[in-house]
């Protein structure tokens, strides 16, 4: 999922929040079912990783660290996303969830 991600932003993909020169609103692909593949697939290795590791600190740890990333970054970068984007943005928040398909 995060592989695919990338592939589908292709050049458009950057580790900062920004949108560059020509940007455009990618909707197809893993985009087409949730607006933040990425933060999906970090969500779901943190579940995995906090199953897996036989601790009780450390097998959560990355769940709790990706709770913080979220809660800063996401709504940081749908408002740069309707700045920049308008109501395009709007009608795909519209059709699409934040992480998880029909769901949320």
């Amino acid at each position: 999922m995060l592989y695919r991600s990338h592939s589908d932003l292709g050049r458009y993909w950057s580790v900062t929040l920004e949108v560059r020169e020509n940007h455009r609103l990618i909707t197809e692909g893993i985009y087409r079912y949730v607006r933040h593949p990425m933060y999906a697939a970090l969500f779901l290795y943190s579940i995995g990783q906090a199953l897996v590791v036989p601790n009780w600190v450390a097998g959560p740890s990355y769940f709790v660290t990706f709770g913080i990333l979220f809660a800063l970054r996401i709504g940081a970068e749908e408002r740069m996303m309707l700045e920049a984007f308008g109501d395009e943005y709007t009608a795909y928040k519209a059709r699409t969830k934040r992480l998880v398909p029909a769901i949320w």
